[in-house]
């Protein structure tokens, strides 16, 4: 987003650059730019005499106003990130459900991080994927606050329906809408004014394919999708085409699909991930991981290489068991392990 103070420092150029939608803005408003380019917007507009500005209609004040309105509405409608500008998000300690403070004070997680979220079943989990969703500033029921970049968050990220901080992949998706896989897709990157469309949406079918164990098609209706295949989708969906950069995964172990080439789809798009799980693979695949007790925080581990090396050890095991299942699949008799 732009305001007075960045016109004041920077060309016009510069923002030709970075918003080429702007040149509708100058030419809807007869103010003929050319050759004054490296003029910032003020002294362009003070190059008018008050005898020209009168004749043509031009307020100072007012044509800057119209010029920081519409290019914030169109950087907002087309979901434009501004390289985001999101590089860390951090956790600053609230209450566990009993009142009594977390055991911490403030927890940063940078972008490109796996953050798991671990804890019994109704420990609060949710709650605090929720409070990083809503940038929680001492008004929720944790009473935690949530900073961006070390700082307290532009309400955009909370208010905004085109630029959202948080895209969250939920326990449950199921498709209601009776389209095809190409036109679901083709929804979206439409609303997100993709140039592209046909190569973006192979890209997302490929890598959703990766993921899921049976393969579909881009004529494939959405609601014949299995679970695993509409998590796919999802996943590959937010990583392609999501702006947003931090993604929030409820359970993601009972979804069928190949767990590390998920998170791997989405750290090798810059997100920041936490997700909140029950599976001992997902977790010591985290950086780090986050321990809920009675709605609060009661623990921050980082993972270790003892752990990572336990990791290697599990992930053998689950490999003979997917084997086995993939087996069962396809009607073949087990004989041994």
């Amino acid at each position: 987003m732009i305001n007075e103070n960045i016109i004041n420092e920077k060309p016009i150029a510069y923002f030709l650059e970075k918003y080429p939608f702007l040149d509708n803005f100058f030419s809807e408003n007869n103010l003929n730019i050319s050759g004054k380019e490296n003029l910032n917007f003020y002294d362009f507009l003070n190059l008018f005499t008050e005898e020209e500005k009168e004749d043509f209609g031009i307020s100072t004040k007012k044509t800057i106003t119209d010029f920081i309105t519409y290019t914030n509405q169109m950087i907002e409608f087309l979901g434009i990130q501004e390289d985001n500008g999101v590089h860390s998000v951090s956790i600053i300690a609230g209450n566990d459900k009993s009142g009594n403070s977390e055991k911490f004070e403030k927890l940063t997680i940078k972008k490109g991080e796996i953050v798991c979220i671990v804890g019994p079943t109704g420990s609060g989990k949710s709650r605090l994927l929720a409070d990083i969703e809503w940038t929680a500033q001492n008004d929720t029921p944790t009473k935690r606050s949530i900073l961006i970049n070390n700082e307290v968050p532009d309400k955009k990220w909370r208010f905004s329906s085109g630029n959202k901080l948080v895209a969250q992949l939920s326990q449950n998706m199921n498709f209601v809408m009776d389209l095809t896989v190409y036109e679901f897709l083709e929804l979206h990157a439409k609303s997100r004014m993709v140039e592209n469309i046909d190569e973006v949406i192979a890209k997302i079918v490929k890598k959703a394919n990766n993921l899921a164990g049976e393969k579909f098609t881009l004529d494939t209706p959405v609601t014949s999708l299995s679970g695993g295949q509409s998590r796919a989708i999802m996943i590959a969906d937010t990583a392609i085409l999501s702006k947003s950069p931090i993604v929030l995964i409820d359970e993601i172990e009972n979804a069928g699909i190949d767990r590390k080439k998920a998170l791997d789809t989405l750290i090798n798009e810059d997100k920041i991930v936490l997700m909140a799980t029950h599976d001992p693979i997902l977790a010591l695949m985290g950086d780090k991981r986050i321990v809920i007790k009675n709605g609060g925080i009661d623990k921050v581990i980082d993972t270790t290489k003892k752990e990572k090396s336990i990791l290697c050890d599990i992930q053998k095991l689950d490999a003979k068991i997917m084997g086995l299942r993939t087996k069962l699949r396809q009607g073949e008799v087990i004989e041994e392990i």
